[in-house]
C-alpha cells in the first residue's frame, strides 16, 4: 500500500467508501493533526470530526452535502470529539459513542443519541461497522472494524509513528494491554489511526507497543529495586532515562499509569506518594 501522508484540509480517497481528511490542528500531542474518517459514498459516517475548527467542520459538510446520518467519536478528548455536535446540529445526523468520564480532561458537550457497547454493529447498504470497546487510554474508548475491508479505525488506542500517553485516573495501562491482547485477536487488514498514516501491518505493530509497554514495566520494576520510597518525579528521570528530559511530564503520567497497574498486580505500593516495591 502506498503511504499517503496526512494533511491538513486535503482528502484522501484511501479505499473505495473511506477517505481521510485531516484536522489544521498539529502539535505535539496530535502529530500531523486529527485524522477524521468519512465513510460511504450516498449516506455518510464520520468518525472523529475532531476539535472546533470552522473551516475543517466546513470542509466535511461540503464533501458529504450534508448527507450525515452518523457522527462517531473514538473518545472525547477535546481533538477528537468536539465538533460532533456542531455537524449533528448542521444535519440531524446521530450521535453514537460513549459519554465522557468526569476527569477534566473530556470534552463535556459530547452527549451520545445512542451509547455503543462490545460487538454493536452498524450497517447501511455501503458499509458495515463492528464496535469494539479499548479502553486504555481512556475508559470510554472505542475502536471500529470495517467488516468489508478489515480496517480497524482506532482513534488514539494505537497511533502512526509514537506510542500513547495513558493518563491516569481515566488511563489505565492493565486495560490498554488487555485491550491489545483483544485487538491481536480479530481479523484486522490495517490501522486507521486517529493521527498519523495508515498501518498496514497491524499484527508487528500491535506486538511491538504491548512489547515496548512490557519492557517499560521491567525497566520501572527495575528502578523501584534500586531507589525505593521515591517520588514520580524522581523515578521518571530513571524509569524514563531513554526519553528527553522535555518529555518527562508527559512520561510521569504513564509511568504513574505502570505503577498503579504493578499495584493492582501486588507489585509495588505507595506510601505519602512515594513508591516502592511489594515486600
Amino acid at each position: 500500500m502506498r503511504k499517503i501522508l496526512p494533511k491538513a484540509g486535503e482528502i484522501h480517497h484511501l479505499k473505495p467508501g473511506i477517505c481521510r481528511l485531516t484536522a489544521p490542528n498539529a502539535g505535539l500531542m496530535t502529530g500531523p493533526g486529527t485524522n477524521t474518517y468519512i465513510l460511504g459514498g450516498k449516506e455518510f459516517a464520520i468518525i472523529d470530526p475532531g476539535p472546533v475548527i470552522d473551516q475543517h467542520i466546513q470542509n466535511i459538510l461540503e464533501f458529504t452535502q450534508g448527507n450525515i446520518s452518523w457522527v462517531l467519536a473514538t473518545h472525547t478528548h477535546q481533538d477528537h470529539s468536539p465538533a460532533v455536535l456542531s455537524i449533528a446540529k448542521a444535519t440531524g445526523a446521530e450521535i453514537l459513542g460513549i459519554s465522557p468520564p468526569l476527569d477534566g480532561h473530556q470534552d463535556m458537550t459530547f452527549s451520545p443519541d445512542r451509547v455503543l457497547k462490545e460487538g454493536d454493529v452498524l450497517t447501511t447498504k455501503e458499509f458495515e461497522l463492528t464496535v469494539i470497546h479499548t479502553p486504555g487510554h481512556a475508559s470510554n474508548h472505542l475502536c471500529y472494524l470495517d467488516t468489508q475491508h478489515k480496517w480497524l479505525f482506532t482513534g488514539d488506542h494505537i497511533m502512526d509513528g509514537s506510542t500513547v500517553v495513558i493518563n491516569p485516573p481515566d488511563g489505565s495501562m492493565g486495560e490498554y494491554l488487555n485491550s491489545m491482547y483483544k485487538l491481536n485477536k480479530k481479523t484486522i487488514n490495517a490501522v486507521a489511526p486517529g493521527h498519523g498514516a495508515i498501518i498496514d501491518n497491524p499484527y508487528e505493530v500491535i506486538d511491538w507497543i504491548i512489547e515496548h509497554r512490557l519492557k517499560r514495566e521491567k525497566k520501572v520494576l527495575k528502578t523501584l529495586k534500586a531507589s525505593p520510597n521515591s517520588k514520580l518525579s524522581d523515578l521518571v528521570k530513571l524509569a524514563y532515562s531513554d526519553v528527553h528530559e522535555s518529555i518527562h511530564p508527559l512520561a510521569e503520567r504513564s509511568l504513574l499509569a505502570h505503577l498503579i497497574k504493578l499495584s493492582e498486580d501486588n507489585l509495588a505500593q505507595n506510601h505519602n506518594d512515594r513508591w516502592k516495591m511489594t515486600n
